[in-house]
């Protein structure tokens, strides 16, 4: 089992969860993180520090997010490591809430 970045980080990109990663498994997008599910060890270390509660287990997924699972998977062949806490996107926190905003991933 992997773990996954679902909706909520579209659009803030808070890297709180990458700075605990003890494998460098997260890939940065323009506005969006995901995890290699290749290089995950399933630590868990990450899903408490996501400020807007993004990251899931794989078997956790809520329903509606499960296209996630396939998609970190893809865009984690294409995008780079991200090994170090940057700052989040200017108006993460005016995004933190708003859902439905898949259409606004920027790959």
């Amino acid at each position: 089992m992997t773990y996954v970045v679902t909706e909520s980080c579209i659009k803030c990109k808070y890297t709180d969860c990458v700075d605990v990663c003890p494998v460098d498994c997260f890939r940065e997008g323009p506005n969006f993180l995901v995890i290699d599910p290749d290089e995950c060890i399933d630590c868990t270390l990450c899903v408490a520090e996501c400020p807007v509660e993004a990251i899931f287990a794989e078997d956790d997924v809520p329903t509606d997010q499960q296209h996630f699972i396939t998609l970190n998977s893809e865009l984690s062949k294409d995008w780079k490591p991200i090994i170090e806490k940057k700052d989040a996107l200017a108006d993460a926190d005016d995004w933190a809430k708003v859902t439905d905003k898949l259409d606004k991933l920027e790959r």
